[in-house]
């Protein structure tokens, strides 16, 4: 019987080609050369008696072993992290690294303030931020290579909890040139207005999302929130939004609509930090899909280094 010291010798090498689905790109992370890389695998392999990886696809991905194989790795990993965390916070937060990410918005808006604060407290703590589009970052947070994500997705409660931050609001964001806006000028708000809450105001009505009907719409891709709001929005008002392009990121669909190119959906995170946009107007959604939590999430049953507490208590 092969000890468990055998089997999981090559698990880095193993786990760095699951992360990436590609060895010469594993190689390049690892500083080593690809046929290299392929020897220490294939001798992991060798030793259970199985291929850990279906070569036969682009990208290459998991046997059912290696599927159960990553689950032990990620395992022990997550216990190796847990003591190497332990130890940094038995120094008093003499070093030590706290990791983030969020999308755009929140990296350019939300975080600068926070880790500005957390730095000048603790500037021996390395703060790492990872800028990337949710389900990247949800890969990240599950896997450990993440402390906290920032995000206005709901996430699974069974698998991680959750420090709330602010409300996040919807806005429709609509180029000024357009017709349209003609039509519903009384619903219409300028970006000066949603800096000081007038979108919150209670007396302020909601735009008839319809009379948008023959418009051309700024999207993000399917999977995202903002993008399954803007669908379940534009579905209740009774209709099937035309679109022009589907961005990855909010703040890219917010700069072509100041290029008249189309409608968009754009949280007030994201419009009170940017300069006045004379070219937009902006008009408040129905209350109930527009308005979300942004939360700070981290996975349950994980150590928690002191240094990601002290961050926390910022929020």
């Amino acid at each position: 019987m092969m000890s468990g010291e055998e089997m999981f010798q090559g698990m880095r090498y193993v786990y760095e080609v699951y992360r990436e689905m590609s060895f010469s790109r594993a190689a390049k992370k690892l500083f080593i050369s690809q046929p290299s890389l392929s020897n220490a695998v294939r001798k992991t392999e060798q030793k259970l008696g199985a291929p850990l990886f279906d070569r036969s696809t682009n990208p290459i991905g998991l046997t059912d072993l290696g599927k159960e194989y990553i689950r032990a790795v990620e395992l022990i990993l997550d216990v190796e992290n847990g003591f190497v965390n332990y130890l940094h916070d038995r120094n008093a937060l003499q070093n030590g690294s706290v990791s983030i990410g969020g999308t755009n918005v929140f990296t350019s808006y939300a975080l600068p303030p926070l880790v500005s604060q957390f730095t000048e407290q603790f500037p021996q703590i390395h703060i790492e931020l990872v800028e990337a589009v949710t389900s990247e970052l949800k890969d990240r947070l599950s896997d450990g290579t993440l402390d906290l994500l920032i995000d206005n997705t709901e996430l699974n409660a069974a698998a991680y909890e959750k420090k709330f931050f602010r409300e996040e609001h919807l806005l429709l964001t609509v180029p000024r040139a357009l017709a349209v806006n003609e039509r519903v000028r009384n619903y219409a708000l300028t970006a000066a207005e949603i800096k000081q809450n007038a979108h919150l105001n209670s007396r302020i009505p909601p735009v008839p999302l319809i009379e948008f009907r023959e418009e051309r719409f700024l999207l993000l891709r399917e999977g995202n929130d903002t993008r399954e709001r803007a669908d379940r929005l534009c579905h209740e008002a009774g209709f099937a939004p035309k679109l022009r392009l589907e961005p990855e990121q909010q703040v890219t669909a917010y700069n072509f609509s100041c290029y008249g190119m189309g409608i968009s959906f754009n949280g007030d995170v994201l419009i009170k930090h940017v300069p006045n946009e004379e070219n937009l107007c902006f008009y408040k959604l129905n209350a109930r899909e527009a308005v979300r939590e942004v939360n700070f999430y981290f996975r349950r049953n994980r150590y928690m280094t002191r240094a990601v507490r002290e961050f926390l208590k910022l929020v």
